[in-house]
């Protein structure tokens, strides 16, 4: 393994919101693990990234600024192996997501997709939403505000006008599915998943988990939770991912967010030996090709 050298690339803190040291940690031991595997890891800062040349062939990412994706996904076309893909990361913004996820038939929460610059109240009662999520469609969450809780038609309406002053174009509206909310991680290719129970946790990024609030420990099915992820991971074509879902009352399961690498904080000791496997995995993959 000598002879692979891989360019790391870590994620601006603009993009770890709440969690930059946890993010930087996972990746930090990731590199390690790959060291130990004979690997040279050479660390960059995604603003390095961004404004020198990167010449590893093999790029090791956890890019989200948009420059930094579009450049991944030009380095991915003329050949180099990208993990996660520029255009995996791409396609965990809100907008792709919604429509990647509800048109390969994953379950996800009745949504409506607006114009910020439209009046939203006769879509949403029409479409019977109350209590829903509103989510900036066109990018990643980098505030709080990104990702709003709204309890009637009236409020969504004026989040969507403070999104549209804010200079947001696109909103993704989410209907309020009501159980237990579950946090779950997971790596392509291995058998590593890991999921828990964030609010009983007391594990937060921006508060959001109160509204759902602590478990009922609502039964379902976790080989079924496992299947939905990977699929998801999958369809969206993210090889190291995270998220959150919602078991309702009757045990069903239902994506709420998905991302590209995440923090994999609760369990980062036992996830980075199987994200160093996968990365080499793929490494090997595209090799023989």
């Amino acid at each position: 393994m000598a002879e692979i050298t891989i360019a790391g690339i870590m994620r601006a803190g603009a993009y770890s919101p709440n969690h930059i040291g946890n993010d930087a940690a996972i990746f930090n031991a990731v590199a390690d693990n790959l060291r130990k595997r004979g690997c040279i890891v050479n660390i960059y800062s995604e603003e390095q990234f961004l404004n020198g040349n990167v010449e590893e062939q093999i790029i090791v990412n956890m890019c989200r600024e948009i420059k930094s994706i579009h450049k991944l996904q030009k380095l991915e076309d003329e050949g180099r192996i990208i993990i996660n893909s520029g255009y995996g990361i791409e396609n965990c913004t809100r907008e792709r997501m919604t429509r990647i996820l509800v048109g390969s038939g994953i379950p996800y929460p009745e949504s409506l997709i607006v114009n910020t610059n439209e009046c939203v109240l006769e879509a949403l009662r029409s479409s019977g939403f109350e209590q829903c999520w509103i989510k900036r469609g066109d990018f990643h969450a980098m505030h709080k505000e990104d990702v709003s809780y709204v309890r009637h038609a009236e409020e969504a309406q004026e989040v969507v006008q403070e999104y549209f002053l804010r200079g947001i174009k696109r909103a993704v509206i989410n209907r309020h599915l009501v159980g237990d909310l579950v946090k779950f991680y997971g790596v392509q290719n291995t058998p590593f998943f890991f999921w828990f129970y964030p609010f009983d946790a007391g594990h937060s990024k921006y508060g959001h988990e109160a509204i759902n609030g602590k478990s009922q420990g609502i039964e379902f099915s976790k080989d079924r939770l496992r299947e939905i992820c990977q699929h998801a991971s999958e369809v969206l074509d993210v090889k190291i991912y995270g998220g959150d879902c919602i078991i309702s009352p009757q045990g069903d399961i239902s994506i709420i967010d998905f991302n590209d690498w995440p923090s994999f904080a609760p369990c980062r000791k036992e996830a980075a030996p199987h994200i160093a496997k996968c990365i080499l995995s793929a490494v090997k993959a595209k090799t023989r090709q």
